[in-house]
């Protein structure tokens, strides 16, 4: 059954009255969401300004480390020979290359941390071939900030084994390596201890990009003013024209 006139108008402006609604509050959301990452990035910056944290003050749990991440750290201990992993397909100033992880046993203590080195070039012309990388031995301080383990790239075929790998799983790598891992990682610095290595360490910091919310709340709001804009025109503006 058709329509009358009031029965479209009161159709039209339900739609309408909808969809301002949804693209005003989709619009708001996306500038809270700009919001969070603004203040995650300012919670990051202080916590790289706190003391450092010693090894018995790294938490044991995955819910308290997350606040601990970012912090800077100084551990005492000796590395893991033959436990280097290099994580392939890793860039670095826009070159492939490895990210060098080696487990580092605290001293004193039964727990392992795996840290993430540094970055090296890969042989371009073959990729089997391991970098010569110096790991001194005996004990060494290692200074850093705690961070996740290093990110996870898509890989065609499930875990993996041997020096070079696409990925690393933590609880998977402590039952391979029989060490008793902290849930954390630290991010090693350039140091009087490191010099001379050949391992880079710009490590990327933690991705806080608010200008695409910024970008996605203008479309929400330009389509919010749109669609009020048309409705105003074609049922208030142009009917009242024509009947002059």
């Amino acid at each position: 059954m058709a329509l009358s006139a009031s029965g479209r108008a009161a159709v039209i402006l339900t739609a309408t009255l909808f969809g301002v609604v949804l693209t005003a509050n989709l619009g708001a959301w996306q500038l809270r969401r700009a919001a969070q990452k603004i203040a995650l990035q300012d919670a990051l910056e202080s916590r790289a300004k706190l003391p450092a944290l010693d090894a018995g003050e790294l938490a044991r749990s995955p819910e308290r480390i997350e606040l601990q991440h970012y912090r800077p750290t100084v551990l005492h201990g000796h590395w893991v020979h033959g436990r280097t992993v290099f994580l392939e397909n890793r860039q670095m100033h826009a070159r492939v290359g490895f990210y060098v992880i080696t487990p580092l046993q605290l001293a004193g203590r039964p727990e392992a941390v795996l840290v993430q080195r540094g970055w090296v070039p890969r042989d371009l012309r073959d990729r089997t071939l391991l970098p010569a990388v110096p790991t001194p031995t005996g004990e060494v301080d290692v200074q850093g900030l705690i961070a996740p383990p290093p990110a996870r790239l898509y890989e065609f075929v499930a875990g993996g084994s041997g020096p070079i790998r696409q990925n690393l799983d933590l609880d998977a790598f402590g039952v391979e390596s029989g060490l008793r891992l902290l849930p954390l990682s630290v991010q090693q610095s350039d140091s009087t201890s490191t010099a001379g290595d050949g391992l880079l360490r710009e490590w990327p910091r933690p991705a806080v990009d608010v200008q695409k919310h910024y970008g996605y709340a203008f479309q929400w709001f330009a389509l919010c003013a749109l669609m009020a804009g048309l409705y105003v025109w074609f049922q208030l503006v142009r009917p009242r024209l024509r009947r002059a």
